[in-house]
């Protein structure tokens, strides 16, 4: 009883797409029910919500420090290809 205390129940609407694709994903075992199956999409969302957030930051970091450094007349000769490609390797 107390695993339930965990949850809430809620309603939702989905397109009809959506809820095939979910349903598809029960019925062949991937998950054990469609609770489960949304759960882990929300999951997935949210790694990717904090992925996104991280990335966010370091670029509002990086154009800080270049702002600054602009400020202070200093400047770099890189391309704006170059600098995109070195930011996506971080």
């Amino acid at each position: 009883m107390a695993k339930l205390d965990k949850y809430e129940k809620i309603t939702i609407s989905l397109p009809h797409k959506m809820l095939a694709a979910i349903k598809a994903r029960t019925e062949n075992g991937d998950y054990s029910s469609t609770s489960e199956a949304i759960r882990e999409a929300l999951r997935s969302w949210q790694r990717e919500e904090e992925e996104y957030q991280l990335k966010l930051a370091a670029l509002r970091n990086h154009l800080a420090i270049g702002a600054q450094e602009a400020a202070k007349g200093e400047f770099v000769t890189q391309s704006v290809e170059d600098i995109i490609a070195e930011f996506e390797q971080e």
